[in-house]
């Protein structure tokens, strides 16, 4: 590891170490009982799995207890190779919703916004954007935002951004997520809190929910391992130090509506097991 990239990592560890006194597991199951009586699964998750058989793998996460998808965009679409209908009528035979999808959202945006709006989706979402060069270039992706999100009005869903740790860093004085939030317009855009990220930038999210009250509609649920100092090492719902149940109780006080699982690093047991762990680790929070 060369010096500069250790440098980052020191840096990005003393900021989980500073933070941790806020966030960290309490295991008071208890304190969240009654947060919600629906939860959903980002099939980002399934990425390695879902490509070979889309349905059987949706149709296992299904019986898991999941009652919602966030769906992406990959090499079959949004849809997973079927038409809109045919996709809505899978998922009703499976007791299963359409959410909310990640797209590249600079193509095609009207065309996808129309076919989530016509089963019922809710949101389209922008993943990713990546660290940008300088506030200038943070100011226009708000403002692309803004128009994003008139488009999706007019087709019936909204348009929402999905944070990772960058757009919590300062540059020059400037915390970019708040310039998201500040610039862009809160009948068109609203945001994907992904809270494990929000933690790796060193940041307690529920002060961000606190500020900007009724604008994380939507919510990542994944947690991070206990005494990890490196950004990509998420876990089972429940082995890391996140303390979901006090953060979800604040997280519906605040505005909160979808409670999204993801996770992107697995254990041993596989990411179905993993799955399957984390769902029952969210049913002990329903009433």
């Amino acid at each position: 590891m060369d010096r500069r990239k250790f440098v980052i990592k020191s840096a990005q560890a003393a900021a989980l170490l500073a933070v941790l006194p806020n966030i960290a597991c309490s295991n008071k199951l208890v304190s969240a009982n009654g947060i919600y009586t629906e939860f959903g699964i980002q099939l980002w998750t399934l990425r390695d799995i879902i490509n070979a058989n889309p349905q059987e793998t949706i149709r296992q996460v299904g019986k898991m207890g999941y009652t919602q998808i966030e769906s992406f965009e990959g090499e079959k679409g949004i849809f997973w190779g079927m038409k809109p209908k045919e996709f809505k009528s899978f998922l009703d035979g499976e007791n299963l919703k359409l959410v909310s999808a990640h797209c590249n959202w600079t193509k095609d945006l009207q065309q996808k916004a129309a076919d989530v709006a016509s089963i019922g989706g809710k949101y389209l979402i922008c993943p990713w954007l990546g660290p940008q060069k300088t506030l200038d270039d943070y100011k226009k992706y708000a403002d692309e935002f803004n128009k994003a999100g008139e488009i999706c009005n007019k087709e019936g869903v909204k348009f929402a951004y999905h944070n990772h740790d960058y757009s919590f860093k300062e540059m020059d004085g400037v915390i970019p997520q708040q310039l998201f939030m500040d610039r862009t317009n809160a009948d068109l855009v609203d945001f994907e809190m992904d809270m494990y990220w929000v933690v790796t930038a060193g940041v307690d999210p529920v002060e961000y929910m606190a500020k900007y009250k009724n604008r994380f509609k939507l919510c990542h649920i994944k947690d991070r391992n206990k005494d990890s100092k490196e950004p990509f090492d998420s876990c089972t719902l429940g082995d890391g130090f996140i303390n979901y149940p006090e953060i979800l109780v604040k997280a519906k006080e605040y505005g909160m509506e979808y409670f999204i699982y993801e996770q992107e690093k697995y254990n041993d047991k596989g990411v179905l097991a993993n799955a399957k762990e984390s769902a029952e680790y969210l049913k002990k929070l329903q009433r």
